[in-house]
């Protein structure tokens, strides 16, 4: 069975995901560090809200994903809280300094994450060696890779993707960035069960005063009148035509 993750910047979007149609919901914070750990009270929000499989980032910070001690401390206590709130999985990736799988600290989360679905998210695209990763990730027990095939979107990564489909055993292989609308077929034709997108759309502020000349972002030419958030539409056609049932075309 196909299956769409929508990422969702927030509680409400994760509520609009869900009614238009969703799978699964990866919840994060901070889009424009491309996911962050979402707060104690969104947490405790989606699993009152969300009746669907919410999987939380575990990510302490932007930037690459080689951590320091304080910061795996901190992902470990972030694990902790989202396992004793009675989520289903999580999302969360680790590298070392020469771009391999943290195989000692994965390991440490495996362990602590027993009966929680646990995906490894684009660090993956990151990694030395797509292949052996995948060997190591398959061995580690891992539910999924969310991945581009490394490259800057998935349709420019598919035909790493449709190997690393063709050589899984035991994990998924999902779909993730530029995922969209328009390409979703191609998707479905290269043998893949599960997609990730943020199906988003820009919504204006509801402020009518608008402070001109203060910004409370370093890129001065951000828009802090209006924020991405989830198109339910998107996330409904997508759906649809992964419900299709046509045939998978492994290329």
């Amino acid at each position: 069975m196909r299956k769409l993750e929508i990422c969702c910047y927030g509680v409400e979007c994760a509520v609009t995901a869900e009614r238009a149609g969703a799978d699964r919901v990866e919840l994060c914070s901070a889009p424009t560090e491309g996911g962050l750990t979402p707060s104690a009270g969104a947490l405790i929000a989606a699993r009152r809200r969300v009746g669907i499989p919410v999987h939380p980032i575990v990510r302490p910070r932007g930037g690459d994903f080689c951590y320091s001690d304080i910061e795996f401390e901190l992902m470990k206590s972030d694990i902790d809280f989202i396992r004793e709130q009675g989520f289903p999985g999580l999302v969360i990736g680790i590298l070392d300094v020469d771009g391999h799988i943290d195989m000692p600290r994965m390991t440490q989360v495996m362990q602590q994450c027993q009966g929680m679905a646990v995906t490894f998210h684009r660090a993956f695209d990151l990694c030395h060696n797509p292949l052996t990763a995948l060997k190591q990730l398959t061995d580690l027990g891992v539910a999924r890779i969310l991945t581009s095939g490394q490259q800057q979107s998935a349709e420019s990564g598919l035909p790493l993707l449709r190997e690393l489909n063709r050589m899984a055993r035991g994990l998924t292989v999902m779909a993730g960035a530029g995922v969209r609308m328009s390409n979703v077929q191609k998707f479905i034709d290269a043998g893949l069960l599960e997609l990730h997108s943020s199906a988003s759309q820009r919504i204006p502020s509801p402020m009518r005063y608008r402070k001109a000349g203060v910004s409370m972002c370093s890129e001065t030419d951000n828009d802090e009148f209006s924020r991405s958030c989830v198109d339910g539409d998107v996330v409904a056609a997508m759906k649809s035509v992964m419900s299709l049932g046509a045939p998978v075309k492994v290329a």
